[in-house]
């Protein structure tokens, strides 16, 4: 694949949704719930792209909230594709940057929101494509070291614990095996209002655990599976991660989205 050039715009989601700014963020965070995504793209009513706004973000608010508007929790992106833009350029700025999707725009100068550009969209490509490295075993692209939670972890505190490492999902062992993973779409989804957010004094008493939350049976892959069965998994049941144990269930690395596309991009 050396010497190839493929356009942002080749692999991009051009249908992907969008929120103006003066929209309720309760909008905002009914929207990314419902549709399973991690970030939205903020407009203004020409469609210039002006914010995004991330489920961390929305972590913030409850249902009850009304009148918090959008542009009040959007965030700046760190990188903005264009349509134009080399498409693994933009993928060694997101690995770079951690970012897993960013907005593309027609131009930097016109800043017209023209879609999203996602890891997925680069799994997807080089499934389209039968790259040869698809064939590598998961245990060349692995990470072994590995944070972890427990069940009885107290749900405010691995949320800590994700923002400070940056990770959107954490493995869940009990007495060494796995048992479960938890993700922000977890906290999301519980409609936990997390005390990082509260004062001291806010109505929890006693924190729920991660039990209550955490999505169990999880899929897991062994090092012997290959990238491709990796992207099938992770495409199909729209996740990021997924945890790699031995024949005794025991947890010996973890995959994700970035490790793949890290080994599947050209020199």
């Amino acid at each position: 694949m050396r010497g190839i050039f493929v356009r942002v715009a080749e692999v991009m989601d051009k249908s992907f949704l969008f929120i103006y700014e003066e929209e309720l963020a309760t909008k905002a965070r009914a929207v990314i719930r419902t549709y399973r995504i991690r970030i939205l793209p903020v407009v203004d009513y020409e469609k210039r792209l002006i914010g995004i706004i991330c489920r961390r973000n929305i972590m913030a608010i409850t249902s009850s909230v009304s009148a918090i508007r959008v542009k009040g929790l959007m965030e700046t992106p760190r990188f903005t594709a264009t349509i134009d833009m080399d498409a693994f350029f933009a993928a060694k700025q997101m690995i770079h940057l951690d970012e897993w999707y960013v907005p593309v725009v027609e131009t930097l100068e016109n800043r017209l929101y023209n879609g999203m550009l996602g890891l997925e969209n680069f799994l997807e490509y080089f499934m389209k494509i039968d790259s040869p490295r698809l064939s590598k075993p998961l245990s060349d692209v692995m990470s072994s070291e590995i944070v972890t939670c427990s069940p009885e972890d107290e749900i405010d505190n691995v949320w800590r614990l994700m923002q400070e490492k940056a990770f959107a999902g954490l493995p869940v062992l009990k007495k060494g095996k796995l048992v479960g993973i938890v993700t922000q779409k977890d906290f999301l989804d519980s409609g936990t209002v997390l005390p990082t957010f509260e004062s001291k004094k806010g109505r929890y008493k006693s924190p729920s655990k991660i039990s209550v939350i955490m999505k169990t049976p999880v899929l897991s892959l062994k090092p012997s599976n290959t990238i491709r069965q990796a992207i099938r998994i992770m495409l199909d049941k729209n996740i990021g991660r997924i945890p790699i144990t031995n024949e005794k269930n025991i947890i010996v690395g973890i995959v994700d989205r970035e490790d793949l596309i890290r080994i599947l991009l050209p020199v």
